[in-house]
């Protein structure tokens, strides 16, 4: 496994991430998501061929991930030799002073851990000023309830205009964007990638697969391409403008003997232009 460090942070994560949107008891709209004895599997299996770098969310089965991840964690690994990072916004209050520190405190004790590493807000808040959002997300980072924060899913000039206000007030600024990015989905190459570049921001794209769809054919008796209803409105509705991408994928995975999301994720790891 490789190592890199996360944007202007001493994090060194590896460079696979696992999210665990998947983990949980199949509350919310999750209902893919697998038990825990599932998820340990998984998150274990995860530790043992290096990965050390761990996302999850507040919202992910109504908090069940986080309670599944930190379980595991604990049994499997010493707290200082993972690195683990959660969401804030699809809660109560959104991006509110008060909903940050509440929702923070929330995960602290699913995840049985005293600090996040990385604190992500989920979506951009169009109802809580960005001063207010900056100033708490600060606050935790200066409790030691937080080492640092990342953004998640917005639009590029967002993103610059919370950068902006973080550093006329001296707070702390995101090292990280998780955008969505991969080889059917790049509207992230137009701003969003030069602007993370300029800021020695990393980039740690979400559903990197398209939720399968570059892990295999399209057509696919899954258990999860046949119940994905998010998936199916993120993708489903441009196939025919997409599969041949998918089908190119599969060609070059047969010809170098690989497999199809080898080829996706060394597209993305060549593309992305930032760690």
């Amino acid at each position: 496994m490789e190592y890199i460090k996360l944007g202007n942070s001493d994090l060194l994560v590896s460079k696979i991430c696992l999210g665990c949107m998947s983990f949980g008891d199949g509350s919310n709209v999750q209902n893919r998501a697998l038990n825990y004895e599932e998820s340990e599997k998984i998150i274990k299996h995860a530790l043992d061929v290096g990965i050390n770098f761990f996302d999850t969310a507040n919202c992910y089965s109504n908090g069940t991930s986080e309670e599944y991840l930190g379980k595991a964690l604990k049994k499997y690994v010493k707290r200082e030799e993972v690195i683990i990072a959660t969401k804030v916004f699809y809660n109560e209050g959104k991006l509110s002073k008060e909903a940050i520190f509440r929702e923070v405190n929330k995960s602290l004790k699913r995840l049985g851990t005293n600090y996040i590493d990385l604190l992500i807000i989920h979506r951009f808040d169009y109802d809580t000023p960005i001063e207010e959002t900056m100033e708490a997300l600060n606050e935790v980072i200066n409790l030691g309830k937080v080492r640092y924060i990342g953004a998640s899913a917005m639009y590029a000039y967002q993103f610059a205009k919370m950068q902006d206000c973080a550093r006329y007030h001296g707070w702390h600024t995101f090292i990280s964007m998780q955008d969505h990015y991969n080889l059917i989905y790049r509207e992230e190459e137009r701003e969003m990638m030069p602007l993370l570049k300029e800021e020695n921001v990393s980039s740690t794209p979400y559903s990197p697969l398209a939720g399968g769809r570059l892990a295999r054919l399209w057509d696919s008796s899954s258990k999860r391409s046949q119940i994905d209803i998010v998936g199916h409105k993120k993708y489903d509705l441009n196939r025919d403008i997409d599969y041949p991408i998918v089908e190119r994928a599969y060609e070059l995975s047969l010809k170098k003997n690989v497999s199809q999301s080898s080829i996706a994720l060394a597209w993305l790891f060549k593309n992305k232009q930032v760690g």
